[in-house]
């Protein structure tokens, strides 16, 4: 019997090192070093629209059973409803112009968001957020224009290829292209550039800053500026507020909870199997890159949401590798991205103010 315990334990202790060092593979650095709390750059007052907004966000984001919603639904009627949110909206005076990027022989399709007084020499590349699975130039038009608006700029959004149907470094690729496609190319045809900036919210943000660091590695013009909105920067899900804000963030805890209940020992090496690349790796992962010599960069993160921590720890590396990288934490529960909801919430048109005059230092 003796025996036998001892064997048993013997080949636990073995699989146990095996599954160690099978995750240690893909754990990154060790970032606790960056942590903090920072004081709040603004804190929102509950404001009326809050409420029908947690409603809406239930609806479109939860957890819900019940196929008549898009909670509850495939792929296909998550993105129609994605789309049908921003066609909802008025957007007098504005023009969407549809365009395409050759992405080595293939052609991705995308949209300029124009005002009559859009500046073709001026350019933000916009790239959308939706968890790499869903969005499109359509979902983020509240951004978009308001963007365009504020800054005079020409906007353009690159409809990315999307997962599940694709890959991330097919997703990466694309921004790649993009990123390369708009220093050349205006709305009306090749032109030159005078000023240029990167913006991208959630999954974009995450987009947006990896082509921050991928266009200093590759000597690209790089970027005038770059924003992201509450960019979710690190694969390997490690900062605190992954758990921390659990409760707090209902828009990311269906998506989000269900993973983080996976012990990181299994967790990391099939993430790695199914992106066919290390969570760890600085081309999905920007905050483990070298974060020296980035463009002036602001970002934007309620105190409440899940990825709050992953902006605090990479403008904290940012900062320290001398880059200017500013963090604005926002308090009083505002969700994910608020600042697309710009019909529910005034804090979203604070936020945005704050972008616009970020944008009008450098563009």
């Amino acid at each position: 019997m003796l025996y036998t315990l001892l064997f048993v334990g013997l080949v636990l202790t073995g699989l146990y090192l095996y599954l160690h060092r099978r995750a240690a593979q893909h754990e990154g650095e060790d970032l606790s070093r960056f942590d903090s709390t920072p004081a709040l750059f603004a804190s929102a007052s509950p404001s009326e629209g809050m409420d029908d907004l947690k409603t809406y966000i239930d609806e479109m984001f939860g957890a819900s059973t019940d196929k008549s919603s898009p909670a509850g639904n495939g792929w296909e009627h998550k993105r129609d409803a994605f789309e049908a949110a921003g066609l909802a909206r008025d957007y007098d005076g504005v023009e969407f112009r549809y365009d395409i990027v050759d992405v080595n022989g293939r052609e991705m399709s995308g949209a300029w968001t124009l005002l009559p007084n859009s500046d073709a020499t001026r350019r933000l590349l916009y790239m959308h957020g939706g968890a790499f699975t869903v969005g499109s130039d359509i979902s983020h038009r509240p951004l978009t224009v308001q963007l365009a608006r504020r800054t005079g700029m020409a906007v353009f959004t690159p409809n990315y290829r999307l997962m599940p149907e694709h890959t991330r470094r097919d997703i990466i690729e694309d921004a790649r292209a993009a990123y390369a496609w708009i220093i050349e190319n205006g709305p009306n045809g090749p032109a030159p550039l005078s000023k240029f900036a990167i913006a991208g919210d959630s999954a974009g943000g995450n987009l947006a800053l990896m082509l921050g660091n991928w266009a200093r590695h590759h000597s690209e013009r790089q970027a005038d500026a770059i924003v992201a909105f509450s960019p979710t920067v690190d694969a390997t899900l490690a900062s605190p507020s992954m758990k921390r804000n659990l409760a707090t963030d209902d828009m990311l805890r269906p998506l989000l909870a269900p993973i983080l209940k996976i012990p990181r020992l299994i967790l990391l090496p099939e993430m790695a199997k199914r992106y066919g690349m290390s969570p760890a790796d600085p081309e999905q992962s920007p905050i483990f890159d070298n974060l020296s010599n980035l463009p002036p960069t602001l970002i934007q993160a309620s105190a409440s949401e899940m990825l709050h921590d992953e902006s605090v720890r990479f403008a904290a590396k940012a900062q320290a590798a001398g880059s200017p990288v500013s963090f604005q934490s926002w308090g009083g529960g505002l969700p994910h991205v608020w600042q697309i909801f710009d019909t529910y919430l005034p804090e979203a048109d604070a936020a945005l103010d704050e972008i616009e005059k970020f944008l009008a230092n450098y563009t």
